[in-house]
């Protein structure tokens, strides 16, 4: 992976996304539905695109709705639907025009009550605020269930936009939801809407079906449920928190002062340019709190705090800066937030196992063992966690990429969707209650299970690229060694619920690597660890990449 010279530097201001014509072209455009680059395509968090490619236009968001009021009646979901949006700038846009199908249909739609900060507007909605909403609701009841949408790109350049269905388990939609949404709208965008139902947003908004909903306040307000604010409140340490110009802007001010936490909220600045965020390895602005390129302004300042962290644009991911070791690699939080919550959380089934994603580090599987508890390897994705969420036996879910969620104190459900602001939380939690930052926990983890080296290489890929690396195969491993040593597992399935992986995984004794395209983004990634070093992480990814390569020349 090259580094771009600018990477973890502020943008040109010339490069900056120009917001009228994104906001134009979402509007003008018409997408061609025999063009598979301009149909609906939900990958693992929903359809995403841009409004200059064509992929992510006013008639993708009608016809997207409308299919997931088409599933509703399907599966006779008639309670109501919670519904949120990011700081992108087609969020809003694409929340009108879904707002316009939804009220036209009749579905009781709740929506942000709005806060001085917008003007009573409705404002931004992260996504674990969403998924507990849908769950609060949910909760003892068996009929007039509700479910949510989320409009976000998640960490995504501030050209895209982003649209995702969580039904009523509160998670993100597994893929036979999915593929019904995806393949009914497609059907919609041939017939040229024919079948869309739809109304003005200023009838859309006063309808009766369109009701406000104080966000804000039902998450705040359960917190104490999740985390150990006392210990927090009382630790004498100081916090930091940056919302990235996210959805949780006007949610960390209200957290501080309802439970007078030391924590200071660096920028409350919403600018859909994001001309704030220093620039991602690629020279492209990326929220991505887990990349140290556009963490660097937090990084720089990392001494004023005992922990500082932030959160991706819709806070379902986590970034947490530490005092004594800067950024943590996702894997290392994951691995110490495992290794205490298990061992602090009394309230929790002794049954409670870990889940992690294969592409995980492997130290959370020493982890796991130490502490003798199950551990169950999915594929990526992070509803392949919603079910041990929903039902206690799975304590927590993680994703290398800064992803998770956990139960609360008492072994109740409270996001079945990523939630990176309760992992922040929950970094100034551990620091108070131990004395010790994440960081320095990590280090002893280190010294009980060895210390791994851990790399994820991105690459750029069409879609037919993407396509072929998705269908790679044990078969097509023809090695019995990797990096030297004899290759102990072949994945095409994951061993914790035998679902495709999508890709490949081969392992070792010290070592392994996975290949898979991204769900997300026009690339494909490399994941690869090594117990040995360096070296030999790089004689891994060597061997990954040549592999690969081979399979995306055809």
């Amino acid at each position: 992976m090259s580094i771009a010279a600018n990477a973890g530097r502020l943008p040109d201001p010339h490069t900056l996304t120009h917001l009228p014509r994104l906001v134009a072209r979402y509007y003008s455009d018409r997408p061609d539905p025999s063009d598979p680059a301009q149909q609906v395509a939900f990958g693992t968090s929903g359809h995403r695109g841009s409004s200059l490619k064509g992929s992510f236009n006013e008639w993708h968001i009608l016809a997207t709705t409308q299919a997931i009021c088409d599933y509703r009646r399907q599966e006779g979901i008639d309670g109501p639907l919670f519904m949120g949006m990011d700081t992108h700038a087609l969020s809003e846009p694409a929340f009108i025009s879904a707002l316009e199908v939804l009220a036209a249909n009749g579905i009781e739609t709740r929506i942000d009550a709005g806060c001085p900060e917008t003007s009573g507007e409705p404002g931004y909605t992260p996504t674990p605020a969403i998924s507990n909403a849908i769950l609060s609701y949910n909760r003892g009841r068996s009929s007039g269930l509700a479910d949510g949408i989320v409009i976000t790109p998640s960490h995504n350049p501030p050209g895209d936009g982003g649209f995702k269905y969580n039904p009523t388990n509160g998670g993100p939609a597994d893929t036979g939801v999915t593929k019904w949404i995806q393949e009914r709208a497609n059907a919609l965008l041939v017939a040229g809407l024919d079948g869309v139902k739809r109304m003005d947003y200023r009838q859309a908004l006063k309808a009766s079906t369109t009701q406000r909903f104080d966000f804000i306040d039902a998450y705040v307000g359960g917190l104490e449920q999740v985390i150990d604010l006392d210990a927090i409140r009382g630790s004498g340490l100081k916090f930091a928190v940056d919302p990235l110009g996210g959805a949780g802007v006007h949610y960390w001010p209200r957290i501080a002062e309802r439970f007078g936490l030391p924590l200071e909220v660096l920028s409350t600045v919403v600018d859909p340019t994001f001309r704030f965020m220093r620039l991602d390895w690629d020279g492209k602005i990326r929220m991505d709190c887990s990349s140290p390129h556009a963490m660097a302004g937090l990084i720089e300042n990392k001494d004023r705090f005992d922990v500082a962290f932030a959160c991706d644009t819709d806070h379902d991911r986590h970034g947490i800066v530490t005092r004594s070791g800067g950024l943590m690699n996702p894997n290392h939080y994951l691995a110490v937030a495992i290794e205490y919550l298990f061992t602090h959380r009394p309230g929790w089934s002794a049954e409670a196992g870990i889940g992690k994603t294969l592409v995980s580090s492997s130290m959370i599987d020493r982890v796991a063992a130490g502490i003798e508890r199950r551990l169950v390897e999915v594929p990526v994705g992070f509803k392949w966690f919603v079910d041990g969420l929903m039902d206690g036996s799975l304590g927590f879910g993680g994703e290398e990429s800064a992803g998770a969620s956990f139960l609360d104190k008492q072994g109740g459900a409270w996001s079945t969707d990523k939630d990176g602001l309760i992992l922040g939380l929950l970094a100034a939690e551990i620091t108070a209650v131990t004395g010790k930052d994440p960081s320095e926990r990590y280090k002893a983890l280190t010294d009980r299970f060895g210390a791994p080296v851990y790399q994820r290489i991105d690459a750029a890929a069409t879609r037919e690229q993407k396509a072929r690396l998705g269908k790679l195969s044990a078969s097509q491993v023809s090695a019995k060694e990797l990096a030297g040593q004899p290759i102990t597992r072949i994945l095409t399935e994951a061993p914790g619920n035998g679902a495709a992986i999508g890709g490949l995984k081969v392992e070792t004794a010290n070592g392994w690597f996975a290949a898979r395209p991204s769900g997300t983004e026009d690339v494909y990634k490399i994941y690869a660890e090594s117990f040995e070093g360096e070296a030999h992480l790089a004689r891994i990814q060597a061997e990954a990449k040549a592999l690969v390569d081979s399979v995306l020349a055809g």
